[in-house]
């Protein structure tokens, strides 16, 4: 219990709501030894603070110990003896958007605005959490009217405009949630060009899937130009000029990816074999994938040019290449697997018995697979976006020990970190 209890603090949101309810206990307090003063007869009265002070203590209890229900038992004996204590009403609906009850959540955010006893400040709070209402039940568009509301009032607050963004890009519309991280930029500094240019990015996909193909390479250009480094918008640019047939042209946007980012350059590989077929001349391939190791020799790039040197019948060199893919990377079973068919396919079963029996000594090796930095979320493939925490460039490859469950511990091979400020 005292582990769930220290994770449970450990979660901003819980930090805020359990110092909003302590505050509130603490007015209480404050209350029963004034109110006492002035209105000694009035037994009763106290008699039923003492037994909400009673409630509110017992709901903290429960709100540590994990039982929602139990809390909202008790936070609800204490509003209806404490009516008037706006923090345990700002709880209580909470715990209902905690529990998924998102109709009474709401019910209690617009009593808390509909109040005329009620400061601004806490009628925008309510407000805002009613934003989180009705995003928690999918309803988005009331969500980011809400959110907008708040924005007209206080359009400073960095909270706020975050939540604006993300449903902006939930909604996918972009040029709005572009708009707003400019805004978010300007007013929290720091660097936030990956995310202008993904933004970018996307608003030129939807351009090129209407056929408006100068917008859609103007957006990409412009992405490029707001952060260099920017792979997605590469990938694009250059299927943009592949789509159009100009096949040098999207040859030579890919392959600058090796220069930007070479951790990303695999991604272009099969882009480029595609371009490279419709020029009827593949030699060039292996001339990139050269050079792309002399820039950064990983493992992938030694598998990709083993396989382009055994469909060009060069079985020893493809053969030599994968064993430098695994000096480099052990835990690559797609190169062993790869390893295993060549000698296989080539009437080669004694040395494949070898690589298989090297195999089995290698299987508590840590394999490789997706994972975000910042939430530890595992997506099957690569996401510029977390799907889960929606966080850009978080998604990093990692490798992790098959005995073990993955934590967000494990050893990161590669990551896109967002660009240094001097890079500018």
């Amino acid at each position: 219990m005292f582990d769930s209890l220290i994770q449970w603090l450990y979660h901003p949101a819980n930090q805020r709501l359990l110092l909003g309810m302590l505050g509130a206990f603490g007015l209480g307090l404050l209350s029963v030894k004034l109110i006492p003063r002035l209105k000694k007869k009035e037994k009763p009265k106290k008699i039923q603070t003492q037994e909400g002070d009673e409630a509110f203590l017992k709901g903290i209890h429960y709100i540590l110990s994990d039982e929602p229900d139990s809390a909202i038992e008790e936070f609800t004996k204490f509003v209806q003896v404490n009516s008037d204590t706006i923090e345990t009403y700002v709880a209580l609906g909470n715990l209902y958007r905690s529990k998924g009850d998102i109709e009474r959540a709401i019910r209690i955010r617009q009593s808390i605005i509909l109040r005329h006893d009620v400061d601004e400040e806490i009628k925008l709070r309510a407000l805002f959490d009613l934003g989180l209402d009705y995003k928690k039940g999918g309803f988005l568009n009331r969500a980011l009217e809400t959110f907008l509301q708040v924005a007209e009032k206080k359009p400073s607050d960095l909270k706020v405009l975050t939540e604006v963004e993300r449903i902006y890009e939930e909604l996918r519309d972009w040029e709005n949630a572009f708009k707003t991280r400019q805004k978010i930029s300007k007013l929290s500094g720091g660097d936030h060009r990956h995310i202008l240019a993904h933004h970018l990015v996307e608003m030129g996909k939807a351009k090129q899937e209407t056929g408006d193909f100068s917008k859609a390479k103007s957006y990409y250009s412009k992405a490029i130009s707001t952060d260099e480094r920017c792979v997605d918008a590469y990938l694009h640019l250059g299927d943009l000029f592949f789509e159009k047939e100009d096949y040098k042209k999207a040859i030579s946007t890919w392959k600058k990816i090796a220069h930007v980012a070479p951790h990303f350059t695999y991604l272009a590989y099969r882009r480029l074999e595609g371009a490279y077929s419709k020029m009827k001349n593949l030699k060039p391939i292996e001339d990139f994938l050269r050079e792309s190791l002399s820039l950064n020799s990983d493992a992938f790039t030694h598998l990709a040019l083993a396989r382009y040197l055994y469909n060009q019948g060069d079985l020893e060199e493809a053969l030599n290449e994968v064993e430098k893919a695994l000096e480099l990377a052990p835990h690559l079973w797609e190169a062993r697997r790869f390893q295993g068919h060549l000698l296989l396919s080539n009437g080669r079963s004694g040395e494949a018995l070898e690589a298989y029996k090297d195999l089995l000594d290698h299987l508590d090796l840590p394999f490789l697979k997706f994972q975000c930095s910042n939430c530890g979320f595992e997506p099957p493939d690569l996401h510029w976006q977390c799907p889960n925490c929606k966080q850009w460039d978080t998604i990093g490859l990692v490798e992790t020990s098959p005995s073990q469950s993955p934590t967000r511990s494990d050893r990161v091979l590669w990551k896109l970190e967002p660009p240094s400020q001097e890079t500018a």
